[in-house]
């Protein structure tokens, strides 16, 4: 087997905002062609749980990367129909 190599990075940022009870996160991808992808996820504790903000951070920064893959998969189906001139399926995760 061939040995692979990394010949592209992609930056990935998260960002989180919390109180006592919301976690709000911000996903940035910046991709080499130079687009930025952002998205938004959030989590909200129920009264019953513990304050436990890196569970909030971990669901709602899941939920922002989700985000941030939809549109990468509808990014890329574009442009698959920009350079076919037809029109494909959507991409399926």
């Amino acid at each position: 087997m061939a040995a692979m190599h990394t010949t592209v990075g992609w930056h990935v940022e998260l960002e989180f905002e919390e109180d006592d009870r919301h976690t709000r996160a911000v996903a940035l991808v910046r991709l080499p062609d130079g687009t930025e992808v952002r998205a938004h996820g959030h989590a909200s504790r129920h009264d019953v749980d513990s304050n436990q903000p890196r569970v909030g951070e971990e669901i709602a920064g899941a939920r922002a990367l989700n985000e941030i893959a939809m549109q990468l998969l509808t990014k890329a189906r574009l442009e698959i129909d920009d350079a076919s001139g037809r029109r494909s399926h959507s991409i399926n995760v």
